[in-house]
């Protein structure tokens, strides 16, 4: 039985969020113990000055690591991959989006042994809000990562991934950006881990609110669905 769930953060210029999200994580009950490991990739809107009180506060148990260049999502994430001890893993962006709430419907599947790694999809109920375009490019992603890979997946792009870590930590990961969520897919599916979805609550960003995810980032990731099917 797992006794330590490990919740990587990848974060960049979130000072308006983090100290919610943080709040919001320790709050939820999920019936082990919480490692959290924060990963700021070198943050300019005052993140920084957040995470090092934090550091200071002496009732802190979080992990904080920091990148001194922008290196993105992917980098970030596999900083964080490095400081695990947790038999589960799940990596939580931290703008407000996805709920915490959602981390025992999670776990299930994993803590009942009939799945070794749970995506959280935005879209098994429906569309949820956020921006039409988004929604429409990831479910087309979903889909022609489902083709590639043989996966039946509903949200391919999806920040709430749970693995359980002996798993994660036999995959070489070396995407820096958003090619993360394509790579691990494709690793994960030629590993045959059993990958199952179930529905989360979600609340979409806009470009004003700072999503970064962009246009180009879209075309990459179809290029990111061959190269780690085909030649990784």
């Amino acid at each position: 039985m797992a006794s330590k769930l490990s919740i990587v953060i990848p974060i960049y210029n979130e000072a308006e969020h983090l100290e919610e999200i943080l709040r919001q994580i320790e709050a939820v009950e999920i019936g082990m113990e919480k490692e959290m490991i924060l990963v700021d990739d070198c943050s300019t809107d005052g993140t920084r000055e957040i995470l090092k009180k934090l550091e200071e506060s002496t009732e802190n148990t979080a992990k904080i690591f920091y990148h001194e260049v922008n290196r993105g999502k992917g980098a970030t994430v596999r900083t964080g991959f490095e400081h695990i001890t947790g038999e589960i893993t799940l990596v939580q962006d931290a703008d407000l989006e996805y709920d915490p709430n959602d981390y025992p419907k999670l776990l299930q599947p994993i803590l009942d042994d009939t799945a070794d790694v749970v995506y959280g999809s935005r879209f098994m109920q429906g569309r949820q809000e956020g921006l039409l375009r988004s929604y429409l490019a990831n479910r087309f992603l979903t889909f022609l990562a489902n083709v590639v890979n043989g996966t039946k997946l509903t949200d391919m792009e999806t920040c709430y991934k749970v693995i359980k870590t002996d798993i994660l930590k036999d995959i070489s990961l070396s995407s820096d950006r958003f090619g993360f969520e394509p790579e691990i897919t494709a690793k994960l599916a030629k590993r045959k881990c059993k990958i199952i979805d179930v529905p989360i609550s979600y609340r979409g960003r806009d470009y004003d609110e700072g999503k970064t995810v962009s246009w180009k980032d879209g075309i990459a990731a179809i290029i990111h669905i061959f190269r780690f099917r085909f030649f990784s």
